[in-house]
């Protein structure tokens, strides 16, 4: 068993993560990649559950923008990161790697309703736990999903793995070649910085409740590995 500074962690994965250069839908190479590494992580001892966005199908500020009501379209969007939970479950079973699907909205044909004790059991037995649907509830992102899962859960760390960035800049590095990158943050400077590597209510959440955040770019080989043994990768959020 490698060494690592955590036993249990929580994973967020963009749903950008899944589509590669590509940009939408899901790119098989990269669903392999993600798949292998939290393969990798379950070997080295730590339990850990993911969140996964649904970007890659849709947007739901955009259909909002062109005129659908809010709620429906954040209703679709959680139907979005369903796809890409089963999409990854199935990579996972691939692998050899015993996992379960909850969500936030019911789906019982492919999928197990959200329930916190049956997910820290299953965690616990050495699953994989895939989170769908976000909270269930308009309004609220998948990244808000993701911390709010990690506090019930017990995580010890929130890992954000994004695409394109390797942690969080002052401004676009992809816009901004001048932008700085942050090694380490407070949750009140990136709260004040209004950064869009983290909605303010997931970022509020894991200040109340001491939640550690690191957010670190996906494409490097190892990435998902590196931030569970707490070797410097990303940005740290503390």
């Amino acid at each position: 068993m490698a060494k690592t500074k955590y036993k249990r962690v929580l994973l967020k994965l963009s749903g950008e993560a899944f589509s590669g250069k590509e940009g939408h839908g899901i790119d098989s190479s990269v669903l392999t990649s993600i798949a292998t590494q939290i393969k990798h992580v379950r070997e080295m001892g730590v339990e850990i559950a993911v969140v996964v966005g649904g970007g890659n199908f849709w947007r739901g500020a955009q259909a909002e923008h062109e005129g659908m009501d809010r709620v429906t379209a954040d209703y679709a969007g959680m139907l979005a990161t369903i796809i890409n939970a089963i999409a990854l479950q199935d990579r996972l079973e691939k692998e050899g790697v015993e996992t379960r699907t909850q969500t936030a909205i019911e789906i019982k044909q492919i999928a197990e309703p959200y329930i916190r004790r049956q997910a820290i059991h299953h965690l616990e037995e050495g699953r994989v736990v895939i989170f769908g649907a976000g909270t269930g509830n308009p309004y609220m992102t998948t990244d808000t999903a993701a911390a709010l899962r990690a506090i019930e859960v017990g995580a010890e760390v929130l890992l954000k793995a994004i695409n394109n960035v390797d942690g969080i800049y002052s401004a676009d590095p992809r816009k901004y070649p001048n932008a700085k990158k942050f090694d380490k943050l407070t949750y009140l400077k990136a709260l004040n910085m209004r950064l869009q590597a983290m909605d303010a209510t997931a970022l509020s959440l894991c200040l109340e409740n001491k939640l550690p955040i690191v957010v670190f770019g996906f494409q490097t080989p190892g990435s998902i590995e590196k931030a569970v043994r707490g070797e410097p990768i990303g940005t740290l959020v503390s």
